[in-house]
């Protein structure tokens, strides 16, 4: 007899829901249920009246959008002419994640719910609000409910009698098993599956193009704190086409230092070859890894061991330990109690998979490689702004980076994985290619000639509004309008010259912010005062109100999700109260409008 199956779908966009789903499924496991686990997007959603329990697990990405990776199923779920009782069968949980610094707060979760809800669903539980401002991070929600999910769950389906449950200290097994090859294979050689030049398709996840870099330059001054490079590839053939507002995801690597590190940790020859074999058949092997693959090349472009491990981690790590010491501590490190102490020693300080791996050697020593993939997570792509326009710079793809380096208490900088990468490859020494492929973003520019169009892009957000803006002037629309905002006006004001160029030519009228000089005489007795681009808004509301009442602009934000979008939101519902003489609730509906008719976009990240 079959064990009784429900199904888990996740929406992830930083791989923490794909790791509290992958969880759902090792505990299902343990308890002999069978349990698929599946991103929503790669689910036929049509099937979803035939399912009879679904646990749906999703962030909030940005300003209360959906991740990437359900996007598809977001616009299927909410189409208007679905039946009221259309999942009337099926009974559900929704696992939310999110950030409450932001003001929506869980906001798809929420959505989901009702939604679901209104197609005739039956909630088993109300819905779970994880929050990453808690002191122990999600799991402080996340684990009561899953304890009572764990009660509605085995009381609809009940496990087999004649099979016990399979402790928490037992290891389940690997999902691969890794087939050691004794010589080389005498034809065919390890490579990335590519998307080569003159492709039917175009480039994607599992074939990326892998593009040469044609200039790597740092466009901050050299005594800036940021390092922000403007990098160019060469897409010649590659069958890539994108628009202002589109993106482009890129496949970062690990530092042959790293590598050779986690080898030598963990007893591993680079050079070893092997093929990977699923246990289950409804496992698929990873697309990104070639059969044969080496050991180096596994751990160079697929496991992330620069990220911050998971709870997850700590505890198949504690399972696999066979030192009584090192166990006793990732024990304690994976149980409920002891997230205040794991939070202390990892989350505060960023530290990395392989740090925590050095930390516990005589464990990581006996890791099974069978387990590699099941401990540590695959590298996630990283998406960039794309800065330039294909009818400015035919063949040419531009990005503005911000490489990420920062300092906790521990003695090494931390480092982001991707900026990093990117900073250290040198296309003047040699020739330097990297996998990448394009995606539609959220921003999307008007058609019509006339439109004025407003941006707002301090920093490293002005990069989506150089593409739009090089766009524009091509199909001859000059009412572009472009608050930047930057520290100093020597240091990080990209790209002045060619806005200075664009307003002789009457092509745009350029509002910028320096946060760290005196801008003006208003804030000439305030020495401590900052200028951000929302005071630049507020300065010039009667021509912003102007450009949105009367003129019919788009209003456009892209940049730092922290503070930013709040400050600019609330700088726009002053301006609709003092120059366009509304009371606040007007002015809080007359935003909302906006952003329904599609007349206020933004593009942000954390």
């Amino acid at each position: 007899m079959p064990n009784p199956q429900f199904l888990v779908l996740f929406g992830s966009q930083t791989g923490t829901a794909q790791d509290v789903s992958e969880r759902l499924g090792r505990e299902a496991r343990r308890r002999r249920l069978g349990c698929r686990v599946q991103a929503l997007d790669s689910y036929p959603v049509v099937n979803l009246i035939n399912e009879p329990l679904v646990i749906f697990v999703c962030a909030t990405t940005g300003q209360g959008e959906p991740p990437d990776n359900m996007k598809n199923f977001w616009r299927f779920i909410f189409r208007k002419k679905l039946p009221s009782t259309a999942l009337c069968q099926m009974e559900f949980a929704v696992l939310g994640l999110g950030d409450s610094s932001y003001t929506k707060f869980n906001f798809v979760a929420k959505k989901l719910h009702r939604r679901l809800l209104q197609l005739g669903g039956s909630a088993l539980l109300p819905v779970c609000l994880g929050d990453d401002q808690h002191e122990l991070g999600p799991d402080a929600a996340v684990d009561p409910w899953l304890r009572d999910l764990w009660d509605r769950v085995l009381g609809l389906l009940p496990p087999p009698p004649d099979l016990a449950e399979i402790p928490p200290g037992v290891p389940l097994p690997s999902k691969f098993t890794l087939l050691f090859l004794q010589e080389a294979p005498s034809t065919g050689s390890e490579g990335q599956r590519v998307a080569h030049p003159g492709s039917q398709e175009p480039p994607s996840e599992s074939k990326p193009f892998l593009a040469p870099m044609i200039s790597n330059q740092r466009v901050t001054g050299p005594s800036h704190f940021q390092d922000v490079r403007l990098i160019e590839f060469d897409i010649s053939g590659s069958g890539i086409s994108f628009a202002a507002g589109d993106v482009v995801l890129i496949q970062p690597s690990n530092s042959a230092a790293h590598v050779q590190q986690f080898c030598q940790v963990l007893g591993l020859d680079p050079d070893q070859l092997f093929t990977l074999q699923p246990r289950e058949p409804d496992v698929s092997c990873p697309t990104r890894l070639p059969q044969p693959c080496s050991m180096r090349h596994l751990v160079s472009h697929y496991l992330d061991i620069a990220s911050v491990p998971r709870r997850s981690f700590f505890e198949l790590l504690a399972c696999l330990s066979l030192h009584e010491l090192e166990r006793e501590k990732l024990l304690e490190f994976s149980s409920a109690q002891g997230q205040e102490e794991l939070f202390e020693y990892c989350n505060r300080p960023r530290r990395t998979i392989l740090e925590v791996l050095c930390d516990f050697p005589h464990t990581a020593a006996a890791i099974p490689p069978d387990y590699l993939l099941d401990l540590i997570p695959a590298i996630r792509p990283r998406a960039f702004s794309i800065a330039s326009s294909m009818l400015a710079h035919p063949s040419r793809l531009q990005i503005l980076v911000a490489v990420v380096q920062f300092q906790t208490r521990l003695k090494e900088p931390r480092r982001g994985l991707c900026s990093s990468w990117l900073a250290s490859l040198d296309p003047g020494q040699g020739p330097v290619r990297v996998p990448l492929w394009v995606r539609p973003g959220s921003l999307a520019f008007p058609e019509t000639p006339d439109t004025p169009v407003i941006m707002v892009g301090p920093g490293t957000g002005v990069a989506p509004f150089r593409a739009a803006i090089q766009e524009r002037v091509a199909q001859g629309q000059t009412r572009n309008f472009l608050f930047f905002g930057c520290r100093w006006r020597d240091q990080d004001f990209y790209w002045e010259a060619e806005w200075q160029e664009l307003e002789m030519r009457d092509c745009l009228t350029l509002v910028p912010a320096f946060s760290r000089e005196q801008l003006s005489a208003l804030f000439s007795a305030l020495q401590e005062q900052k200028v951000y681009v929302q005071h630049r808004l507020r300065e010039l509301g009667s021509l912003v109100w102007e450009l949105l009442d009367r003129q019919g602009a788009y209003f456009y934000l892209a940049g730092n999700a922290k503070s930013m979008p709040a400050d600019v939101s609330e700088a726009l519902m002053s301006i609709f109260q003092e120059n366009g003489g509304l009371c606040s609730p007007d002015a809080a509906a007359y935003l909302a409008r906006l952003q329904r008719t599609q007349r206020f976009q933004t593009e942000t990240w954390a």
